[in-house]
C-alpha cells in the first residue's frame, strides 16, 4: 500500500505543477561499472583499467578551488586532459564536483577569494562530530556556505562555465554528500543555517546542476540530512530531495555502499529502494566498505554481495568501485570481468 500511496502522490503532483517534467519509468536497469579514482587522476592510465573492457569508465574528484583557484579565472583544462585520454580510449568520465572535506587535514576545498571576501561569510565552515549532548568529540573537515546566497552564486557560475564546456560530453556529474556536521541540538549551527534552509538550498544546487547539464547524468549524493538523526527521526527532507530527483530528472545516490547497515537502511537507501524506478541513481564503494561485515551472514561481505545488494535492493545505474587493495586487484577486477555481460533483471 505504502508504494501504491507514493505513486499517487507523484502522479497527482505532476498534474497540479505544469512545470514539472514527467515522470520517466525506468523497466529495465544495467548498471554500469565505473572505477572511483578520487584525486589520483594518473591512475586513468593503469593498463589495468584500460585493458579491462568491461569497465565503463572513471569517477574523478575535482576540487572546486583547483577548478577556479583565482576569481573568475577557470582551469578546465584539469576535466578536458582527462575526458580526451578516457575518450582515446573507450573509457567514460564522471566528474565529482567537491566543496566539501571530511578531515581537516585536507586543504580547504574552496576557493581562496570567497574566505577573504566578507560578503561571503567565511565561504566555509567547520564541520565536527560530536556525541548524543552535543558536545565536540574532534573537528570533521569543511564544508562550502551551501545556503549562503552569494557563495550559492559562486558556486551556479562554475556549474555553468563546466556545462558549456562539458555538458553532453561527460557521462556524469555528481555533487557531493548532502550530510554535514554540526550537531543536532542547534548549538554548532553556523551564521545563518537550519535544516529547512539547507534542505531548500540543497534542491537550488540540484536545480543549478540540472540546468548546466541537460543532457549528462546530474547525481546529488545525499546519505542523511541534517535534523534527521537518530534513525527515528522523521526523514522529510531526504524524501522531498527524491522527490523533487523524481519530477526533475536528477539522480539520487551517495558514499559508501554498506550491505544492509541500519544507518543507510534507515535513510538513503529506504528511499534509494522506493524511487528506483523513476530515478537514475548511482552509489560509491569507498575506502573500509570491502571490509564490512555483513549483518545477513555474519561473515566479511564478499563483492558478490555488494553488486547484488546494489542491483537487487537499491536498483542502482552506477556502481564507482574504489580502489581499496588487496580487493580492487584481486577481487574487483576479477569479478567485473564476471559479471559484466550478465543482464541486471
Amino acid at each position: 500500500m505504502k508504494l501504491i500511496y507514493t505513486l499517487v502522490f507523484l502522479i497527482t503532483t505532476l498534474f497540479v505543477n505544469a512545470q514539472t517534467t514527467p515522470l520517466q519509468h525506468f523497466t529495465q536497469k544495467h548498471i554500469q561499472n565505473f572505477i572511483y579514482f578520487e584525486l589520483n587522476h594518473e591512475r586513468i592510465r593503469d593498463t589495468s583499467f584500460l585493458n579491462n573492457k568491461y569497465i565503463v569508465g572513471a569517477q574523478l574528484k575535482y576540487m572546486w578551488r583547483e577548478l577556479e583557484s583565482v576569481e573568475n579565472c577557470y582551469n578546465l583544462d584539469l576535466i578536458q586532459d582527462d575526458l580526451d585520454f578516457l575518450t582515446s580510449h573507450g573509457k567514460k568520465l564522471f566528474v565529482q564536483l567537491q566543496d566539501v572535506t571530511f578531515d581537516t587535514a585536507w586543504a580547504k576545498p574552496i576557493p581562496d577569494y570567497l574566505i577573504v571576501d566578507k560578503q561571503y561569510h567565511g565561504g566555509i565552515n567547520i564541520q565536527y562530530e560530536t556525541n548524543d549532548k552535543g558536545e565536540i568529540i574532534r573537528q570533521g573537515g569543511y564544508v562550502a556556505r551551501r545556503w549562503d546566497t552569494l557563495v550559492a552564486e559562486r558556486f551556479n557560475k562554475l556549474l555553468t562555465i563546466l556545462g558549456n564546456r562539458f555538458d553532453g560530453k561527460i557521462e556524469g556529474i555528481n555533487l557531493p554528500e548532502t550530510s554535514v556536521g554540526f550537531g543536532n541540538t542547534g548549538k554548532l549551527y553556523p551564521e545563518g543555517f537550519s535544516p529547512l534552509i539547507y534542505r531548500d538550498a540543497i534542491i537550488k544546487y540540484m536545480t543549478m546542476a540540472k540546468k548546466a547539464f541537460p543532457h549528462s547524468v546530474v547525481i546529488q549524493y545525499a546519505n542523511f540530512m541534517p535534523g534527521e538523526w537518530p534513525h527515528r527521526a522523521d526523514k522529510s527532507s531526504l524524501q522531498s530531495l527524491y522527490e523533487f530527483a523524481t519530477q526533475n530528472q536528477v539522480g539520487m545516490g551517495g558514499p559508501d555502499l554498506l550491505v544492509y547497515q541500519k544507518p543507510h537502511m534507515n535513510h538513503s537507501y529506504k528511499f534509494l529502494n522506493e524511487y528506483m524506478n523513476y530515478i537514475t541513481s548511482g552509489v560509491a564503494v569507498q575506502d573500509g566498505n570491502y571490509e564490512m561485515i555483513n549483518p545477513n551472514t555474519g561473515k566479511q561481505v564478499t563483492i558478490q554481495e555488494i553488486y547484488n545488494f546494489a542491483n537487487d535492493y537499491l536498483g542502482l545505474d552506477y556502481i564507482f568501485w574504489c580502489t581499496q587493495e588487496p580487493y580492487y586487484t584481486n577481487k574487483v577486477l576479477p569479478f567485473l570481468k564476471i559479471i559484466s555481460n550478465l543482464k541486471n533483471d
